[in-house]
């Protein structure tokens, strides 16, 4: 999972890297554009905690079959929101950028880049889901294999449809957009391919596909949680990035940047964090309630332990971090104080990750969602306004907010998980 996750942020950083070389409206674009795409990984997401958790708890029980009933019905869901999100992107990608704060050079250079991200969401939601289904089954490796063939595809076409070769043309910004959609295309395809061979732990066959009420119902149930959660801190993100962009295109692609190093930094502690999911969920199926909350334990300090290096690492080494991407020095001085002020809070956000992982792998999707809402809606936003607008400290603030707020939460998680009402979570 660790991999997997890694394999999953080289994505954005392949990008950043190569987009970053056709100016800052061009970054500004993506930071623009990726944070409405946060949203639609946002529900993928919160649906794909609802499937591990099921298929795990399936998986500790031994109910292969009932696992393979929940995989039918995530992929109807994920047909729906596809199509849902697609139409949306395709229609109003300039709307959408006029009102995530862009100018009107930004949107006349970007909205294609747009259009084409979001009418190809249904590779990330297949992505999420699939992979998820593998997860909660205990096999995440074939997840790792599916994102190791998009980013190869990935990594090779960014710069051939950017930049062109040859005689051939390059696309610019759209040729990011391009080779994004084909790379994780090609991953979802893979894991289509691999969940239709013969598998013990999730034996697909036509009949999963049938709609069955009682399992679609516990999986919206359990889904609504899971993406309200992720809506909620998700959509803070899109409101902190309306307030960086008050300050210009600098400081929005400096803020773009460093928070793709950011996710590439935090996306392995992540996968560690999946990983507790899933122990939490097979173990619940088994009746081991103590052995859950013992990986959950050791998982969270692994953690820890990885992003207190990873903190060291970027906090006295960003400026060379950041002069690879870009070499604008106005650009360079937003993203090395973000990367700074960030990584002092690396340690807590290996806490924070894991238990609330923790509580969705068990199907408790609720907890989250209110830690989530209160920490970054009412403590995280008006923060950050407060900090920027009103203390003068500009997209200052809002990096000291987010530091705070995920602290808070961290302490506020750790509280609620050695009360142990995740252990009684009906999936």
């Amino acid at each position: 999972m660790v991999a997997e996750m890694i394999m999953e942020s080289l994505f954005a950083i392949t990008d950043i890297f190569w987009v970053a070389g056709l100016g800052v409206e061009a970054m500004a674009v993506v930071g623009l554009t990726e944070a409405v795409i946060v949203l639609i990984e946002a529900v993928a997401v919160g649906v794909g905690m609802a499937v591990t958790a099921m298929i795990a708890r399936r998986t500790g029980e031994g109910e292969h079959g009932a696992s393979a009933t929940v995989v039918g019905q995530a992929i109807w869901v994920g047909a729906a929101l596809s199509l849902l999100f697609g139409s949306f992107g395709v229609l109003f990608a300039d709307n959408i950028l006029h009102f995530m704060g862009a100018t009107d050079a930004v949107v006349a250079s970007g909205s294609g880049f747009t259009r084409l991200m979001l009418g190809g969401s249904v590779a990330i939601v297949c992505l999420y889901l699939l992979g998820s289904a593998f997860r909660g089954a205990g096999e995440p490796a074939i997840a790792m294999k599916a994102l190791w063939v998009g980013n190869g595809l990935n990594i090779v076409l960014d710069p051939l449809l950017i930049y062109g070769i040859g005689p051939i043309a390059g696309l610019g910004i759209d040729g990011a957009a391009v080779a994004s959609i084909l790379g994780r295309g090609t991953a979802a395809l893979y894991l289509i391919y691999k969940l239709f061979q013969s598998s013990e732990r999730l034996p697909i066959s036509a009949s999963s596909f049938l709609l069955d009420i009682g399992v679609m119902r516990r999986l919206l149930s359990i889904a609504s949680g899971g993406v309200a959660q992720f809506l909620i801190g998700t959509a803070s993100w899109i409101v902190l990035m309306r307030i960086v962009a008050l300050y210009g295109s600098d400081a929005v692609a400096g803020y773009t940047l460093a928070l793709r190093i950011i996710i590439f930094g935090l996306l392995p502690a992540w996968g560690l964090a999946n990983a507790a999911a899933t122990l939490v969920g097979q173990n619940l199926g088994a009746k081991q309630p103590e052995r859950a909350a013992k990986g959950v334990w050791m998982t969270a300090r692994y953690s820890a332990v990885f992003l207190g290096a990873m903190a060291l690492v970027l906090g006295l080494g960003a400026p060379v971090v950041v002069a690879f991407f870009s070499d604008s020095s106005s650009v360079a001085t937003y993203a090395v104080q973000c990367l700074r002020i960030m990584s002092l809070g690396f340690v807590v956000y290996g806490f924070g990750m894991t238990l609330i992982q923790a509580f969705n792998g068990a199907g408790d999707t609720r907890t989250p969602t209110v830690l989530n809402l209160v920490c970054f809606w009412l403590i995280q936003i008006p923060l950050a306004l407060l900090l920027a607008r009103y203390a003068n400290l500009g997209p200052t603030g809002v990096f000291i907010a987010i530091v705070v707020s995920e602290l808070i939460l961290t302490i506020w998680g750790i509280i609620l998980f050695r009360r142990g009402g995740w252990a009684r979570a009906d999936v």
